[in-house]
């Protein structure tokens, strides 16, 4: 058995060598009932690629004052939800429940306990699978979804944001989960999509509206994120 030499410090191996790394942080809600509540987050890293890519405070706090008008009463859906910190701010600001959509297990549980912390886990539900299986079982022979606790059908606000990476990489993939969203969501909904410049948007069913109440995508920069909203 080898010794650490007496003379010089003992350089252990970092605790995620065997995994992925963990590095524990907090983000704070930005706007309504649980305004300036902690949420304890985990950044989970492989490599040199974090496997949870936390939204930025100022890209989030815009795209809530995009949509804050007509939050309320819907369902919302935190695909790729990552840290949760969407779908919480859509239940801190009025939305009646909530779906997060996450396939890595130990993000999914912190998910879960931040729920919990803040006394909202009985109006949502953590599903951990893919969104693209998600995408797949949700709309597969079926025309309504969108539907929170109690089997109430609510319209639903999906917040789209996943590795930018897989614009590219899984186009196709991400292709059929926006038309899905866009043909099976219930009326009155709205879809926010994150994506950076490297996206076109023009790929999407639907135009890019001039202005906000137009009908079709409406586009807002924050680089290097590139925000689009789409109302049904």
């Amino acid at each position: 058995m080898s010794k650490a030499k007496p003379n010089k410090p003992n350089k252990s191996k970092k605790p995620g060598n065997r995994g992925p790394e963990r590095e524990v942080s907090e983000l704070r809600i930005i706007g309504g009932r649980l305004r300036g509540s902690k949420l304890r987050y985990e950044i989970f890293q492989q490599g040199d690629d974090p496997i949870t890519r936390p939204m930025k405070h100022r890209v989030r706090e815009a795209i809530f004052n995009l949509i804050s008008t007509d939050l309320e009463g819907r369902h919302a859906i935190d695909l790729f939800a990552g840290t949760g910190a969407l779908g919480i701010e859509a239940l801190s600001r009025g939305a009646l429940t909530a779906t997060f959509i996450e396939r890595h297990v130990p993000t999914a549980k912190v998910i879960e306990e931040n729920l919990s912390a803040l006394s909202v886990a009985e109006r949502a539900e953590v599903l951990v699978t893919s969104a693209f299986l998600w995408g797949k079982r949700e709309f597969q022979g079926r025309g309504d979804g969108g539907k929170g606790k109690g089997e109430i059908i609510l319209p639903w606000l999906v917040f789209c944001s996943p590795p930018y990476s897989f614009y590219q990489e899984r186009q196709a993939e991400m292709l059929e989960l926006v038309v899905g969203i866009l043909e099976h969501a219930p009326p009155e909904s709205i879809l926010v999509i994150e994506a950076d410049k490297a996206f076109d948007f023009a790929l999407l069913p639907g135009n890019i509206a001039e202005k906000r109440r137009e009908p079709g995508w409406l586009i807002r920069t924050y680089p290097p994120a590139v925000v689009g909203i789409w109302r049904t």
